[in-house]
């Protein structure tokens, strides 16, 4: 296996022409192999992608106060809003990152919101900066129609019809969007953010997020050009590079499941920036809530070996909610409580 991470285009996807079946292949070794790719030709406006970019650096310019005005715990059950910088947890440790939360946007007639469901519901948006909701919005539009054509060709990559999951699983997807800025972190101790940070963590070696997997059946990131995303590679880190006009798309816990470890979720990490900030905006196309993720018959691995983390995703009985909240909950311990006792 080669340890660069591929680059394929799409386009056979996304304008639905000739020779889907040799993207898809390229798709699936690529699951097979590393877990990650990296996708050009994905249609995605670049005039779009530039506007979220620079309203994302306005929003984190702002004032701790101007951005804890729209802090989750104002987002309820909905789980959306600001988080600040050592607000996230990953193993249980803090990351050096401040972030937005926002999903699909969900009115009250809703039938999940009316039901109660966590992380479904309105989303939360800074009054003072026109165009940013639109902005956001659409661009999470475009996101789900990259997310649809990128698993309709992981579809065809295991021998099934392209529309195998939107028949089972996504339909109506369970869709999750973040905006995360990673601060530039001095290398000289005193820094006060530092100390808290390694005085919670009781480690000196601070991660803009640790090794972890995502959990559910596709993410789609983009980065801008700082750098920092590594992933682990046969037990090697590898760095997972910046490239114009690209997205990087890595698989979940889902469809490692699925697919019994033929597809493996993969560790990754980020490296905290230490002369500029980082920017990133991480997009999780997901099983609806409601959704029992089942493996794949005729595609199951015996590949099965224990996971970074230990844990399981085989063992895992129930819907897909069940696991993203058990999961969710330790990131944000605090509001994971308050939303399990208030359910």
């Amino acid at each position: 296996m080669s340890r660069a991470i591929p680059v394929i285009d799409i386009r056979t996807l996304t304008q639905r022409t000739a020779n889907i079946s040799g993207t898809a292949a390229e798709i699936g070794r690529a699951c097979r192999d590393t877990g990650f790719f990296y996708v050009v030709g994905h249609g995605v406006d670049e005039t779009l992608q530039q506007r979220l970019e620079e309203l994302s650096r306005r929003f984190f310019a702002h004032s701790e106060a101007q951005k804890m005005a729209i802090r989750m715990e104002r987002g309820g059950r909905a789980w959306r809003g600001y988080f600040p910088v050592g607000g996230e947890l990953t193993s249980g440790r803090p990351d050096i990152k401040e972030g937005i939360y926002f999903g699909a946007e969900l009115d009250e007639e809703h039938p999940l919101v009316k039901a109660g469901a966590p992380l479904h519901g309105r989303n939360l948006f800074p009054r003072d900066m026109p165009g940013f909701r639109e902005t956001v919005l659409e661009y999470m539009d475009a996101m789900t129609r990259l997310g649809r054509s990128l698993t309709a060709g992981i579809a065809l990559s295991l021998g099934l019809e392209p529309t195998y999951f939107d028949d089972r699983y996504t339909a109506d997807p369970l869709i999750l969007f973040r905006i995360f800025h990673y601060p530039a972190q001095p290398t000289a101790s005193g820094n006060a953010l530092n100390d808290a940070l390694n005085n919670a963590s009781g480690d000196a070696e601070m991660w803009g997020v640790g090794e972890h997997t995502d959990y559910g059946l596709l993410t789609i990131l983009r980065q801008d050009d700082s750098g920092g995303l590594e992933i682990k590679s046969r037990g090697r880190w590898i760095e997972a590079p910046p490239l114009a006009g690209s997205f990087v798309c890595n698989i979940g816990d889902m469809l490692d499941r699925m697919t019994g470890g033929l597809y493996r979720s993969t560790p990754h990490r980020v490296r905290t920036p230490i002369r500029r900030g980082r920017l990133s905006w991480p997009f999780f196309y997901d099983p609806n809530w409601e959704a029992e993720v089942r493996p794949i018959v005729d595609c199951i691995s015996e590949d099965r070996d224990e996971r970074w983390d230990g844990a399981s995703v085989h063992e895992f009985r129930g819907a897909y909610g069940e696991y993203l909240l058990g999961k969710v909950g330790r990131v944000f311990p605090d509001l994971g409580r308050e939303v399990l006792r208030d359910g």
